[in-house]
């Protein structure tokens, strides 16, 4: 019988082996991705999903080639909940820090989902020099932050809308409504958070220059589920459009007060809970004829882009269903390859190389073409060819969502709800 000393060196030996065996000299560290957003909110959850399912395409088909070798990517993740009533935006700051202190990821991506949270966090990704592909957060503070001083932002990128963007898209659609039905009176409503109250604000502008008449402002807090009084004074003063700018869970409240009253106006904004498919289904088919935002092509499928049907249709196979978030999930997803192509193009993970070499992207992607500008804000246009796009859609009464804007992705004209009238 063996003495203990020598079991004691053959458990050594065969711990060792085993170690050999799992770590191999010179395996390549894996590229960590870290994902520090609002988890809870959808936005944030498919965001992350989108990233997760980016990562695994990648990875199967030989990972990032860095300087020679291949590397697996990994997705650390945590809930800031930025979205959330009452988290105060130095709250959701730490967990950025935790996770880049902790988790030493090689980029961040989705990152926070509140625009106050982005321009606080904007110092803490320059102190650490971590690139960050922004995907949901929309103020363009943050590009004119950049733009004042680009050596220490540098490391900051959006890869979805922005405001301004936004806007554009809403003045587009507004002036087909314009065109064809005559409308020209509107009552704006939105959540009282900044990139809502910005985009109410631009539009407002837009509205009055554009030779409409506006009929009122109001702004909600956030949590806010009664909308009936607003809407009453649109109806009896007599508003064209109803302009709507939210994205919490309880602005699909709006929608069914809007249709419980006929209001007379065509609804028309972004409601982040009348996105998705499953919209239909969760507000028992009273949505009808509301025209609603996507914020990034491929959160929705295109007949006329099919990338961004590709992109929709994997995220469906591997989830089981289709995307409920107008904004995020997309470019999330780009994100990935986008990060990928910056590190092999750099040869690198050292953060400089690897934003320099962000900075030349010119990518075909499932939201278009995709280019950085001086701010580095994707760039958005009309045409998916030429530019990151993103479109509106309207409900019809048998349940589908059809894309009626941009003319380059529209299947089909805007309808006005049964109950209108056109103003011409």
């Amino acid at each position: 019988m063996a003495s203990k000393s020598a079991w004691r060196v053959l458990g050594l030996a065969l711990l060792l082996l085993t170690a050999w065996t799992a770590a191999p000299a010179g395996a390549a560290e894996p590229i960590v991705l870290g994902v520090p957003s609002s988890l809870g909110a959808v936005e944030g959850k498919e965001s992350l999903n989108a990233v997760k399912l980016a990562v695994e395409e990648i990875n199967q088909a030989g990972g990032v080639k860095v300087a020679g070798q291949a590397r697996q990517m990994v997705v650390e993740a945590i809930d800031i909940r930025d979205s959330s009533p009452g988290v105060p935006v130095p709250e959701a700051l730490l967990g950025i820090e935790k996770m880049i202190l902790e988790k030493k990821p090689h980029a961040i991506l989705v990152g926070p989902f509140r625009s106050e949270a982005l321009l606080a966090g904007m110092d803490i990704i320059a102190k650490y020099k971590v690139p960050m592909l922004g995907t949901i957060a929309m103020t363009p503070e943050s590009e004119k932050k950049i733009q004042s001083d680009p050596e220490k932002y540098k490391y900051i990128f959006r890869v979805s809308l922005n405001v301004p963007n936004w806007a554009k898209l809403l003045g587009g659609t507004m002036k087909a409504l314009q065109t064809q039905f005559g409308l020209n009176k509107v009552y704006l409503m939105n959540q009282d958070v900044l990139w809502a109250r910005g985009t109410a604000n631009a539009m407002k502008g837009w509205y009055t220059a554009n030779g409409w008449y506006v009929q009122g402002h109001d702004e909600y807090p956030t949590g806010a589920g009664d909308f009936a009084p607003v809407l009453m004074k649109a109806k009896t003063g007599g508003a064209h459009v109803l302009f709507t700018c939210f994205d919490m869970p309880e602005s699909g409240i709006l929608v069914k007060q809007w249709k419980s009253q006929k209001v007379p106006a065509l609804m028309a904004g972004f409601i982040s809970p009348m996105t998705g498919q499953g919209a239909w289904k969760a507000f028992d088919g009273k949505i009808g004829g509301v025209l609603n935002a996507i914020f990034e092509l491929g959160n929705m499928p295109s007949q006329k882009y099919a990338p961004a049907t590709a992109f929709y249709q994997a995220y469906e196979k591997k989830y089981g269903k289709g995307l409920e978030a107008g904004h995020g999930p997309a470019p999330s997803y780009e994100s990935v390859y986008l990060l990928k192509e910056a590190l092999e193009k750099a040869g690198t993970t050292e953060a400089d190389a690897v934003v320099a070499a962000l900075e030349k992207t010119d990518r075909q992607g499932v939201m278009g073409r995709v280019k950085f500008d001086a701010g580095h804000q994707v760039i958005y246009g009309t045409d998916p060819k030429e530019a990151a796009t993103a479109c509106f859609f309207q409900w019809t009464d048998d349940g589908k969502r059809m894309i009626v804007y941009p003319p380059a992705l529209a299947e089909g004209e805007i309808k006005l709800p049964s109950w209108m009238k056109p103003a011409k």
